[in-house]
């Protein structure tokens, strides 16, 4: 039997993201005596009621004979309709009989010079606002403190854009937003955006309004500006609680805390503190002394030193713990934020970490990591668009169309938000909803593509463009940005993507032309041609055809181009590279390839 074959026929199992040995076992239905002697071979020593991560349990299975896969949460089907909480996808395969109340995880956001950092000083005493440059927060910190006998956690963040960068790279550290708003200001631009930063990632909101030690305070006036943006204070009738405080003067504190509590308790956020840990890295930083560093916040288990952890391309044994006063401690347990030190490298903020059996396991899902990495970098990445909505409408597959619309003064967003959301109105089919998560006037920023990565949203801009570094993050992300100059053409293609009607038309546009002149075979990565670039230029993300006396053999994606045994994003005229196809490895000297792009044109 061909080897072919056997591939062919290899039982898909799927495996969650941490199991036991025995249940692995009954996955694979064999004797967890046979499971506990694989893991043994791969130098893991485990019995049978010891949980193990998917990619120990993947190996395992794969020498097994059968094909590993990773097992997809019920939770994550409901992308469409944005992130679910936290606990809901960290423990939705945890006994619920084990999970026990967590203290809330709770990020200060608000206006630049409303008092957030000043307020959070004020909750934990200690004078942060002095040591800061200009008097703006620097760095993202992790703090708790403690309230009668609980305890909460507070995460200092630079502003809603970290917030949602952070986000946008898997992050979902926050359990309730304390938006804190000057009573004597009142709500301001980055006010708003704050706002639809914290109602996009679906968290609870608390309003603080400060400074209500100023005789210019209106605190009336703040709450009828929130109301129109949603946000209805309690006392008036409404659901957001809105506590009056002075962070100078150290008042309505006690008051802001019990809302913390009582919005906690409402949400039931909780954990499974007799497992492994699992967290996210809030920051990492590289010392003279200790080496690398890493702030991390434990979202599930705890965390002991002498643990082996996996943050992506970092890891290493837990060599030190301390915490947030710089103090050496022994565990930390679910939302408690701790300083990590013993790490081969400096993790990046917003990376998800999780406790491994040992070193050598941590060593082998890095170096997997590294080959995932690679196969992305010279994979294009996979757009969301409007026309991909429209296709998935037209499949039944697709409930929610997620927008973040930008314009050029500030008069133009209502009349296009209004008529996008009553587009929702028409008898398009049960549930199916145009939701503008943010709207504002000005150019389109980094931070708005942050925001349309987390919520997998298309940005629309009117009259308005996006600058340099923003243009670069949507083409490395895959987020499709739109502009207009006529409102209704903005409102026709939405509506038509609603409809399932709106039908692309991509155009082959030729960018670059290669010569085959050496044919290179490497293990593990396949044939590679060497070329030499007499045309245009070769680029990564482009598709490819090969030509031989004028006949195509082949026309497919790019699966690498290097430049001297180094990945390259495109290679010009007159230069020498490596090109690698997908599905193909049948080059001669001679062959030509050409390069060329598809360009979307007006739908027809």
């Amino acid at each position: 039997m061909s080897d072919q074959t056997k591939t062919q026929e290899k039982q898909i199992i799927e495996i969650p993201d941490s199991l036991t040995v025995r249940q692995l076992a009954e996955l694979t239905a064999v004797s967890p005596i046979v499971v506990i002697k694989e893991l043994m071979s791969a130098g893991v020593m485990a019995n049978i009621n010891q949980h193990i991560d998917y990619e120990t349990a993947a190996i395992v299975a794969q020498e097994m004979g059968f094909e590993p896969r990773e097992e997809t949460p019920d939770v994550e089907e409901e992308v469409e309709e944005g992130p679910t909480r936290l606990w809901e996808r960290l423990y939705a395969h945890e006994d619920p009989a084990k999970l026990k109340p967590r203290p809330p995880v709770v990020t200060i956001l608000g206006h630049v010079d409303h008092g957030k950092t000043s307020l959070l000083d004020a909750v934990r005493h200690a004078d942060v606002v002095s040591g800061e440059a200009g008097g703006i927060t620097q760095h993202i910190g992790a703090y708790q403190i403690k309230h009668g006998e609980q305890i909460i956690t507070f995460l200092d963040t630079p502003g809603h854009e970290a917030f949602t960068a952070m986000r946008a790279r898997g992050a979902h550290t926050t359990d309730i937003a304390v938006l804190v708003v000057a009573a004597d200001d009142g709500v301001m631009p980055q006010t708003i955006e704050a706002i639809n930063h914290i109602q996009a990632a679906r968290v609870p909101i608390i309003v603080a309004l400060n400074k209500m030690d100023k005789r210019t305070a209106q605190p009336e006036k703040v709450k009828q500006q929130l109301s129109e943006m949603g946000l209805a204070p309690d006392d008036w009738g409404g659901t957001t609680l809105c506590v009056p405080v002075s962070a100078k003067q150290r008042t309505g504190l006690e008051d802001l805390l019990e809302a913390i509590l009582l919005v906690a308790d409402s949400t039931e956020i909780k954990a499974n503190p007799d497992r492994s840990a699992l967290g996210t890295v809030l920051e990492g930083q590289l010392d003279r002394r200790r080496g690398a560093t890493a702030t991390v916040l434990v979202q599930n288990g705890t965390l002991h030193v002498g643990d082996t952890i996996v943050a992506k391309l970092a890891h290493g044994r837990v060599r030190q713990m301390l915490d947030q006063s710089g103090q050496p401690i022994q565990e930390a347990s679910p939302s408690t934020p701790a300083i990590i030190l013993g790490l081969s490298s400096v993790p990046e903020a917003g990376e998800f970490f999780k406790v491994v059996q040992d070193e050598r396991a941590a060593r082998a899902i890095v170096e997997k990591r590294k080959e995932e990495l690679a196969a992305q970098a010279i994979t294009p990445v996979k757009a969301f668009t409007l026309d991909d909505f429209s296709s998935r409408i037209q499949a039944g597959q697709a409930k929610e169309l997620v927008l973040i619309v930008k314009t050029d003064v500030q008069g133009s967003i209502e009349p296009i938000v209004n008529s996008l959301e009553k587009l929702s109105d028409q008898d398009l089919g049960e549930d199916l909803t145009v939701n503008v998560i943010h709207a504002a006037a000005g150019n389109i920023g980094e931070s708005d593509i942050n925001l349309a990565i987390a919520s997998r949203a298309i940005v629309f801009g009117f009259q308005v463009h996006p600058d340099p570094a923003a243009r670069r993050l949507a083409e490395n992300e895959g987020v499709d940005i739109r502009t207009y100059d006529i409102i209704y053409k903005l409102i026709d293609e939405v509506d038509k993507a609603l409809k399932g009607l709106l039908e692309p038309v991509y155009v082959d546009v030729v960018i670059g032309e290669a010569e085959v002149r050496a044919i290179f075979h490497i293990p593990k990565v396949g044939t590679v041609a060497g070329c030499y670039v007499r045309q245009g230029e070769a680029r990564r993300n482009a598709r490819a055809r090969v030509f031989r006396d004028k006949e195509q053999l082949h026309d497919g994606h790019i699966r690498s181009l290097k430049r001297f045994e180094k990945d390259a994003r495109e290679v010009r005229v007159g230069f020498e590279c490596g090109v690698g196809l997908e599905n193909f490895d049948d080059f001669a000297e001679g062959d030509v390839i050409q390069f060329y792009v598809q360009e979307r044109h007006a739908a027809a």
